[in-house]
């Protein structure tokens, strides 16, 4: 007779025992498998510029710091070496990098799509954003991106004014609370929250008061989770297999926060094909907005968006509407308080504008005007740009820079290094929004400057985030004098988004 316990605990083991077997037997296979795809293509890219790599099975990714200032350090190292591209090894895989307008723009004039093989970096983000517009390929990305052109006409945009000013004065009183208490305050919380604010109100008209219910938000804080879990994983080529992945902690923490965003998306969704029954394809009780026509657009078939299409759309807008946009206003800002002289700029420029009014919103007709303002956007984004990395995978052969790059090939457009690149710029490092006067910037390449993209995929939202941005800061540097907190240390993080690794401390003094 068995003792009690032995028996299922013998079970058990075998069980484990098969399990590690069946793993270790698939881990065998997919290295292999990717070992003979590098003798077949490593030919291919003999003579291409690059560093030599010890390890065939990490290739240059031993190499790699990580994704902070001293990863940035050696990817600019690389591009000061080789400024038009360079060849990386990740694992058995290679990745051509390119970095100069000449290279960046045969990539970026094209509609070469986004790779999604196993290894590279869209579609480990493909279970949080689908096939959204930043992710899909082909007939499906020109189908959305064609039923969705209609949300960002100018029309549409100029209705969300009032909207943007309305939270961007909930922001400026934020601040203010902290003035009179004496505090500095953080620039990606409050920013953040501002922003995703805009982003619930005039793309899905939903209130949500996130900016008074603290100092951050559930959705914010599972965004930077996604965000950070999604590079974590781009650097380990263990984890590239989804049933690997999703066995570790990071892979259940991004599953559950995954789930999460996608309550978020429902629940707003859900709340306004309820609200459409009631009030009818066109409403008269507020503006028409991005969810609007996500919900009714039609092909020429007829065709609606599928319920799983209008929730990628849903999660691709909130995330790129709301962090991409923070980013860029919180490096702005950063540089603003970092040079003073600039700031008081921008604070001329603005009280010039709006000399003579008692209500100090901004209007529609107010946004090109502010000159000055516009040329230090560009300049920080320039030089922190919200999106550091953007991959393609050509179709067919091309030539990049005299050299034959097979078709097949993954290309990362390293939009840091670009706009970093000592070949294009001069004093890369350092702070100059004259760069940006209209008699300067019409002397560079299209294609030097790119932190919407550049060509047919480029982001569809860009009106939207430059107008957002000028909105947020003229509300800021018309009430306040900002400088950086002596005691915050800036130290920058590469994620999905460009950010930093403890938030960046601001001092607001009234003007």
């Amino acid at each position: 007779m068995p003792v009690l316990g032995l028996t299922s605990l013998s079970s058990w083991g075998s069980l484990v025992s098969v399990a590690l077997l069946i793993v270790f037997s698939y881990v065998v296979i997919k290295l292999t498998l990717a070992y003979l795809d590098y003798l077949r293509w490593a030919p291919f890219y003999t003579g291409l510029p690059m560093d030599p790599y010890a390890s065939k099975l990490l290739g240059h990714l031993l190499m790699y710091p990580g994704p902070n200032e001293e990863g940035l350090r050696f990817q600019m190292e690389r591009c000061d070496k080789f400024p038009k591209f360079h060849l990386l090894w990740i694992s058995f895989r290679p990745v051509l990098i390119a970095h100069h307008p000449e290279t960046v723009k045969v990539l970026l004039k094209s509609t070469e799509p986004k790779p999604r093989q196993l290894g590279t970096v869209y579609i480990l983000g493909l279970d949080w954003l689908g096939e959204g517009l930043l992710i899909a390929n082909g007939q499906k990305w020109l189908r959305n991106r064609r039923l969705l052109t209609p949300a960002f006409h100018f029309d549409i945009l100029q209705s969300y004014i009032a909207l943007k000013n309305k939270a961007a004065s909930v922001l400026v009183d934020k601040i203010d609370q902290q003035v009179k208490a004496g505090n500095s305050f953080e620039l990606f919380s409050f920013i953040g929250l501002a922003s995703l604010d805009i982003i619930l109100q005039c793309a899905f008209s939903y209130e949500s008061n996130c900016q008074q219910l603290g100092e951050t938000h559930p959705y914010v804080h599972a965004v930077n989770v996604l965000s950070d879990i999604w590079v974590a994983r781009s650097l380990k080529p263990w984890f590239y297999p989804d049933f690997l992945f999703y066995l570790s902690p990071s892979g259940r923490e991004f599953k559950k926060n995954c789930d999460y965003v996608h309550k978020v998306a429902e629940d707003i969704i859900a709340k306004r094909k309820k609200s459409l029954e009631e009030e009818g394809s066109k409403p008269k009780s507020r503006h028409l907005d991005f969810l609007d026509i996500l919900l009714t657009a039609k092909d020429e078939n007829s065709q609606g968006l599928t319920s799983l299409e209008i929730r990628n759309e849903v999660d691709t807008f909130l995330f790129e509407g709301h962090d991409t946009t923070t980013s860029g206003m919180c490096w702005t800002l950063y540089l603003l308080a970092k040079h003073p002289e600039h700031q008081r700029e921008c604070q001329r420029e603005i009280d010039e504008l709006m000399e003579g009014r008692e209500n100090r919103d901004l209007q529609w007709s107010d946004l090109p005007k502010l000159s000055y303002l516009t040329q230090c956007i560009k300049e920080s984004m320039r030089l922190y740009p919200p999106v550091t990395f953007i991959q393609r995978v050509t179709t067919k052969d091309i030539v990049l820079d005299d050299h034959q790059i097979p078709a097949g090939t993954t290309i990362g457009v390293q939009i840091y290094n670009l706009h970093h690149n000592k070949a294009v710029w001069e004093d890369p490092y350092e702070f100059k929004p004259e760069r940006f006067s209209p008699d300067k910037e019409r002397k560079y390449d299209n294609f030097a400057f790119v932190p919407f993209s550049a060509g047919p995929r480029n982001c569809i939202g860009q009106h939207f985030a430059m107008n957002e941005m000028k909105i947020i800061l003229v509300h800021v540097l018309q009430r306040f004098n900002l400088s950086l907190d002596p005691t915050g240390e800036v130290n920058i993080k590469i994620g999905v988004v460009l950010r930093t690794k403890n938030g960046i401390k601001v001092i607001a003094e009234r003007r």
